[in-house]
């Protein structure tokens, strides 16, 4: 099938001046994949009202804890398969890795068509966590090496703004369509994305890898829109190649002695103190539980219409960040965003405690805190602690040292979605955000204190600042 496009594509454009049609299709084939990763993300915020009513499709309403595992089992989940995405991808290809990651988002959304109670519930949810793992690892990976230089970061950053896309999609719809519209059209960009990918291109990066040269070089010059003897072909080839044999001489380093390197363990210690604030933030809390809380408050106006709006701040957001990365200090940017959410959260459980007082404060300050911590998160907390993380550490020790990141970034995030209906229904709801309000703190404290400013820095003199 790949010989017969590769045929066809050349037959359409002999003249050997290249495009980037074919590289910016398979970028959005992959990138349905990271939108329905924002769908699954923003699901379960306004189907909270119809799984706790008497109308659920599991056939009685969900209780506290039976929300809760609901709730935090995609990333308890997502903690647990890191490791899988990175051997798959890296034995198996990269085309390998993103297939194993639309199979189950399509499983899971079918799952969900069916499920008749809890369990099965439950066990679509961990179905999704399965996949979202694979999101961070997987996709980058193939888009990045698809993607010629002059497209390469605008690929990358489209997929972070498609799953922004998604989340928002899925609360648009959420609050206003019937429960199973809403997984049948989940379901049908899944498939959808799922069988284009089935006839996209493995990555020319991985073929070199695998030693089939010749494939390498068809495929690459199919991305770029040449012949496959095209100059430019032969001596992208051939940089893959001396890449490949760089990579082969380099010693195969361990964990341990990854700790055994100061700059390096000192790094990490440091990275997983910041990282527990930023997983621990209280956003993914609020992205799952946000029609919670807006109902919480009583506010006048439609919880569904309100949480609209946080979407849109991480659209928002987001776009603000691709413009603070070039130009101000990843520190500055870090402990701004940290403290600016740690405000907002103590406002709303300052509101929420004068309100369960007998207090009237006034009804804009729920949806205003909500929106600002948002905002922060998506336009410098999110971003700007992984171009940190990229920027402090080698190349011979950052893919292991993500893997082991982004496993921990999970697992917190699963901690706060465990913790935050029991704890909001012993101690009030309000605890919680002074709770993300003292995370927050110590966010911006550990980053300020802690972390190098890695802008316009070597790695060199980064490993020379950690071990000094």
């Amino acid at each position: 099938m790949t010989d017969k496009i590769i045929s066809n594509e050349k037959n359409k454009d002999n003249r050997g001046l290249g495009h980037t049609r074919l590289q910016w299709t398979v970028v959005m084939i992959v990138s349905m994949m990271m939108f329905n990763y924002g769908m699954s993300n923003g699901w379960l915020s306004p189907m909270t009202k119809i799984l706790t009513s008497e109308l659920s499709p599991t056939g009685s309403a969900l209780s506290s804890s039976e929300l809760t595992w609901v709730s935090s089992i995609t990333a308890l989940t997502a903690m647990c398969v890191v490791t899988f995405y990175a051997y798959t991808t890296d034995k198996f290809g990269r085309k390998a890795g993103v297939l194993a990651v639309a199979i189950p988002q399509s499983l899971s959304w079918a799952m969900k068509l069916f499920a008749t109670n809890t369990t099965l519930l439950i066990i679509s949810r961990a179905v999704a966590g399965f996949a979202s793992a694979g999101c961070f690892i997987a996709l980058p990976i193939y888009v990045r090496e698809i993607s010629q230089d002059s497209i390469r970061g605008a690929a990358v950053a489209l997929l972070m703004l498609m799953q922004n896309l998604g989340c928002f999609f899925m609360y648009l719809i959420g609050g206003y369509l019937d429960y199973y519209i809403i997984l049948g059209i989940s379901l049908s960009v899944s498939l959808i994305s799922t069988v284009l990918m089935v006839f996209a291109p493995e990555s020319p990066a991985h073929l070199v890898k695998k030693e089939k040269f010749e494939d390498a070089a068809k495929t690459l010059a199919l991305l770029r829109g040449v012949q496959s003897d095209h100059k430019s072909i032969q001596l992208e080839i051939n940089e893959m190649k001396n890449d490949e044999e760089y990579y082969k001489s380099l010693p195969h380093l361990t964990f341990v002695n990854i700790f055994k390197n100061k700059a390096w363990r000192r790094g990490l210690l440091r990275i997983i103190l910041v990282n527990t604030a930023q997983s621990g933030s209280g956003i993914f809390a609020i992205l799952t539980y946000v029609w919670v809380i807006l109902s919480s408050t009583g506010a006048s106006v439609d919880p569904d219409l309100q949480s609209l709006v946080v979407p849109v701040l991480l659209l928002c957001g987001s776009l603000v960040s691709m413009v603070w990365v070039q130009k101000f200090g990843r520190k500055v940017i870090l402990v701004s965003m940290h403290t600016l959410i740690a405000v907002a959260m103590t406002c709303l459980g300052t509101y929420l405690v004068l309100q369960h007082n007998g207090f009237s404060p006034p009804d804009w300050i729920p949806l205003f805190a909500i929106a600002t911590s948002v905002w922060a998160y998506a336009a410098g907390v999110l971003p700007l602690f992984y171009v940190i993380v990229s920027e402090m550490f080698h190349f011979q020790v950052r893919s292991k040292l993500m893997g082991c990141i982004v496993s921990y970034s999970w697992f917190v995030s699963s901690i706060q979605l465990l913790a935050f209906i029991p704890v909001s229904e012993m101690f009030g709801i309000y605890t919680m955000f002074f709770i993300y309000g003292f995370i927050n703190i110590v966010g911006a404290i550990a980053a300020l204190v802690l972390l190098p400013e890695t802008k316009g820095k070597t790695i060199e003199e980064i490993e020379k600042i950690l071990s000094g």
